[in-house]
């Protein structure tokens, strides 16, 4: 199958501000896609590329000062299979794992795992380990909290996502994200487009999704507390720690969110 994803987001700056960027389709995604995803800017403004430590296509740019629209469109082939499921991945002990899985085990901006230990383990403790025990997270995960745009907050940590029991998908994926680590489970935190493509009727807004991958059985695997369900069309943008690894702009200077629109659909015909 083919998807377009795509997205346009227009602030009002009251001066020349430098912004950072990750909007483009994951690298590991780029042999897939059928035309460059690279972002326009209007009006126009010199771009600069980079890879951040966790290998994220980043950009920078210096945005002028008045309106400013952001737009980026491609095309990426797909399998159409949903997300791998491998009940017997096994969950390996923290002194077999390699250096690079070492940083999804601790403690980030907003995922406490100080807080949520002894909670984790209580909770958890006696689920199987390894692809079991993941799951009985996001099985967890997805009952206690609530879905809702309402109550989004950018500043809500997994800790406060556990207590006020409501969020959006990156609470979700959070909270789930720091439990695993308090298991001794190395995850990473995921954003990226998912689509409705499969699903019923009626569909909610388009937005940016998160989700979250766990390392077991020596590789990465996808898990969604938030939808817990395999799910197709998964295109990825960005993985780090938590959303302050992955934000869509970072922008350095006051700045007005305008309009804010996201696309992923199937192509058909």
């Amino acid at each position: 199958m083919q998807i377009r994803v795509g997205y346009e987001i227009v602030y009002q700056l009251p001066q020349p501000t430098p912004m950072i960027l990750v909007l483009g389709v994951h690298y590991s995604r780029a042999s897939d896609m059928l035309r460059p995803d690279q972002v326009i800017v209007s009006p126009p403004v010199p771009i600069a590329y980079f890879r951040d430590l966790f290998g994220n296509w980043c950009s920078r740019i210096v945005a002028p000062a008045g309106r400013v629209r952001l737009t980026g469109d491609t095309v990426v082939n797909d399998t159409g299979q949903p997300d791998p499921y491998e009940p017997d991945a096994q969950q390996f002990p923290v002194q077999a794992l390699p250096d690079d899985a070492l940083t999804f085990l601790l403690g980030s901006r907003y995922c406490e795992t100080d807080r949520l230990i002894e909670i984790a383990w209580s909770l958890f403790g006696g689920a199987p380990q390894g692809w079991g025990r993941v799951q009985a997270v996001c099985d967890f995960v997805h009952r206690h909290i609530a879905f809702s745009y309402a109550d989004a907050r950018a500043t809500r940590t997994a800790w406060e996502a556990y207590g006020e029991r409501k969020g959006v998908c990156r609470d979700f994926a959070h909270l789930a994200v720091a439990f695993c680590r308090c298991l001794n489970v190395p995850a990473r935190y995921c954003t990226g487009y998912l689509g409705d493509m499969g699903e019923t009727p009626p569909f909610g807004p388009m937005d940016f999704a998160a989700w979250f991958e766990a390392y077991l059985g020596g590789r990465w695997y996808t898990f969604d507390a938030r939808n817990n369900t395999r799910r197709i069309g998964r295109v990825l943008i960005a993985r780090g720690r938590d959303a302050a690894d992955v934000a869509i702009t970072t922008t350095f200077g006051p700045n007005t969110l305008e309009s804010f629109r996201v696309w992923t659909d199937e192509v058909t015909g």
